[in-house]
Parts: structure tokens; sequence; C-alpha cells
């Protein structure tokens, strides 16, 4: 067996939807039909009963109350009172109203009234049946033949003086009753399998309209590739698979960004690494037996490991900015926070240091990534600034949200660098300050902290001369 025989055997969801729809409504159809035909045959039962009850019942009264025209007194005559009471009668289609009187050797004679010729062996003709009821000690029964059953009941009538013993007998043929509710079964059953039929048209039309989006989400997965993830599946309605075709959206979102991310950081390592890891193998290459030039080897190397080793960490640091989680929210001090910053930064360089402003106000935000940004503007100013020029460092208010920021008093930012300064592997011009230094991924972590906040890092000039760095967060950020 192959392993693609799995796959010719697997059945369509369109096609299981049809199946589970059709095999529901066979059976309510079926259910339907069923109870119809048990309710019709039940009425059939109950309207015997009701005229067997009748005429036995109408027989009864004529023999308490029935005058012979003859005399004009009671019937002392049984065989005269059965017959003048079958003339008087009509019976009912596929109904019998018999006479019965005792014969010598137990064999009843009768005398028959009956409306019209039956579709079945009468009762009267069927001498074994008519002896079995004649001698039935019950008052009502039902003879089981071959030809049709009889449901019949007898009213006897007891023997005067010299007069043998008589029963009056009337004789239901229930089969044709019967039948026309069989009939009535079979036609539901035809109508139950026309609307089967109709059904699995239109269900299967139906169904594959439904489960379109679900092909097309199939379809769409089938022709992702690591290189091409910017298909997206049309979302058109309000319904279930409308949800599922946003979520899937959502998802492929999810996976170009998780892809760019780990293509821009095999990118950025390949591009920044090689310089360093070349500088190595070239010093390691040239060094000689010279204790000093072997010291001075060893320096070098060691400061471009160092290098190396911040590099990778910061990549690593940009490459989890996509994550969900790189962010942890919780309340904070803000006049704590910036308290703590300032403190901090004083460490990096001998600067004016000055804390500007603090608001006092409780936010939710990653305290540690806030600091990490905030400490990265701090000696992003250092590196282009002087010893003993103005650093100020603070946090106030807004209208939509809050603001930290780092203020500097060196030369500014060029118009040329505000365009690119917050890019990966960009740095400033000489303009700038001394001399630049890192790899260019300080103000790209920074922006990642801010965007992952829901906010933005913004360059302002500072009043005077410098450059301002501003994290604005969101007022949903914040609850001031």
């Amino acid at each position: 067996m192959t392993t693609a025989d799995p796959v010719r055997r697997r059945v369509s969801a369109r096609l299981r939807i049809l199946l589970w729809l059709l095999l529901v409504m066979a059976v309510a159809l079926g259910a339907v039909a069923t109870a119809t035909r048990s309710v019709l045959l039940r009425d059939v039962d109950h309207r015997i009963n009701g005229l067997l009850v009748q005429e036995a019942t109408e027989f009864e009264n004529f023999v308490e109350q029935g005058i012979d025209p003859r005399n004009g007194a009671r019937f002392t005559d049984p065989r005269e009172l059965l017959r003048l009471f079958l003339v008087r009668q009509y019976a009912d289609p596929d109904e019998e109203l018999l006479g019965l009187v005792e014969n010598p050797g137990t064999h009843p004679s009768n005398m028959v009234q009956q409306r019209e010729a039956l579709k079945f062996e009468p009762l009267a003709e069927d001498r074994t049946a008519l002896i079995e009821v004649f001698e039935s000690p019950q008052a009502t029964g039902t003879v089981h033949r071959p030809q049709g059953d009889i449901r019949w009941a007898k009213v006897e009538v007891g023997a005067g003086t010299g007069h043998p013993d008589t029963a009056f007998v009337v004789a239901i043929h229930p089969a044709a009753e019967q039948e026309k509710a069989e009939s009535i079964f079979t036609m539901l059953l035809a109508i139950s399998g026309v609307a089967l039929l109709m059904t699995t048209g239109i269900g299967w039309a139906v169904a594959g309209r439904i489960l379109q989006p679900v092909r097309l989400v199939r379809t769409t997965a089938a022709q992702l590739t690591e290189q091409d993830l910017t298909r997206r599946i049309p979302v058109q309605g309000r319904d279930d698979i409308a949800a599922l075709a946003e979520t899937f959206n959502a998802m492929l979102d999810r996976l170009e960004r998780a892809f760019a991310a780990q293509r821009e950081f095999a990118d950025d390592a390949g591009h920044e690494l090689r310089t360093p890891i070349t500088i190595v193998r070239g010093h390691l290459e040239l060094m000689g037996d010279d204790p000093a030039e072997r010291e001075e080897t060893v320096r070098i190397v060691m400061e471009e490991l160092d290098r190396m080793s911040r590099i990778v960490e910061d990549l690593l640091l940009l490459a989890k900015a996509v994550r969900p989680d790189f962010v942890t929210p919780e309340p904070v001090q803000l006049g704590e926070l910036t308290a703590d910053v300032f403190v901090k930064a004083r460490a990096l360089g001998d600067r004016s240091w000055q804390l500007a402003e603090a608001v006092d106000a409780e936010i939710r935000l990653d305290p540690q990534r806030i600091t990490q940004a905030m400490v990265q503007l701090a000696q992003n100013a250092v590196q282009h600034t002087l010893p003993g020029q103005r650093v100020a460092i603070g946090s106030r208010s807004r209208e939509d949200g809050i603001e930290l920021y780092v203020a500097d008093s060196g030369p500014g930012v060029t118009a040329q660098d505000a365009e690119v300064i917050f890019e990966r592997f960009r740095r400033g011009t000489a303009a700038r300050g001394t001399r630049a230094t890192g790899a260019g991924l300080g103000l790209a972590i920074v922006k990642a902290i801010a965007v992952g906040h829901g906010g933005q890092v913004e360059l302002r000039t500072t009043e005077g001369q410098g450059a301002t760095f501003v994290l604005v967060l969101p007022r949903e950020e914040a609850t001031l």
C-alpha cells in the first residue's frame, strides 16, 4: 500500500456534510411516514371497534324492544327476529351482518345482509371461520385467514322452547382500509424520496458555496512557500467562514513577519559580523612571535569578539520584537521610573545631567524595556556630545498619552540623517558628534520597544541646539 492511498480514499467535507444532511432527513422523513402510518392504522382500528359496538348495540336494543308485526307482541321466534332485523339494516362497505341458527351437526345456517360484494371471501361462505365465530365463547374477536383477517362481534339470542340457539354476528373486513393506510404510507415514502433527491442537489450546491472559502484556504495554504507569503483570502460576509478567513489571514501576517524577521536577522548577521570576523582572522594570520605584537593582537581580537557579542545580542533582541511577549506591561510609577533612568544614565559619561521633569502618574508599561530604550538614548546622547555639555532626561503628560525623552545639546541631526537614523545599521554623519561607534542598532532597538508598546519614537530639535529623542506612548497604555 502506497502513501497516496489514504489521499485517494479521503472523503471531502462537502460530501460528508451532504451525507449527514441526507441521513438526518431520511431518518426524519422515515419517522414522519412511519408515524403517519401508525396513526392511520390506529384510526382504522378505532373505527372498526366503533362500528362493531354500534351494530351490536343496535341489535341488543332491537331484541329488547322489537315487536313482531304479525301479532304485535314480542318476538318468540329468534329466526324471525334475525330475519326482520337484517331486512331493515344496510351494511357498510366491507361489512357483513349475519344471523346464525344452530342446525344439527353444529353447522349453523345463516341469513346474510351485506351492502355489496366483498373484495375478499365473505365470512358467510367460509364455513370453518363461521363455525369458529359461532362457537367462540367471546363476544368479539378476530379470525385470521390467508384470505384476510376478519374482525367480528357477536350477540347471542337465548333459545326458546323448540327453537335452536341463534346469534347475530357483525363482521368487518379491515383489509381495504388498511390498504388505504399503506398506500398513503407508500406515497409518503415516494414524496420523501423526491425530497431527498431535491435536497441532494440543493445541499450539494449550498455546501459548495459555504465551503468555498475553506477550499480557498486549503488552496492558498498549498501555494504558500517560504519565498511567497503574500497571498491572502478575500473575506466576505460575517459568518464563521468569514471569521476563519480573517483568522487565516492574520496567521499569514504573523508568518510573513516571522519569516521576514528571520531573513532580516540572517542578512543583518551576515552583513555585520563579516567585518569583525575578517579583522580577527587577519590579525591572527599576521601575528608574529613578538610578545608585544601578540599582546596587541589579543587585545584587538577580544575587542572584536566583544563587538560581535553585542551585535548578536542586539540582533536577537530585534528578532524578538515581533513576538507578542516582547513587552510585558505592568503598573509602574512613571516618576520613579524616570528618576531611576536618570540615576543609571549619569554613569555613562561626564556630562551635565539634568532631571528636567517627571510626571506623577501610574501607567502600564514594561519597565525593563522602557529603561533599556531610555538608557540607549542616553548612551546615544553621550556619544554625540562633549564632556560638560547638557543632557536632560524627563517625562511628561500629553492629551493622547505620555512622553519620555532624552534631550542633548550636541550638534543635532541633519535632515538627511533624520530620515534613516532609526533604520538598522544606519549611523549619523560626522557632524552628529565626535566619533560614531557601535553597529547602528541602538535606535532601531529603541523604535522596536516603542512600537511594542503601541507607540512610536520621534526626533525633535532641542531648543537652542541639539536633538531630542521622544518615546510617545498612547493613552490606552497609561492611566493618568
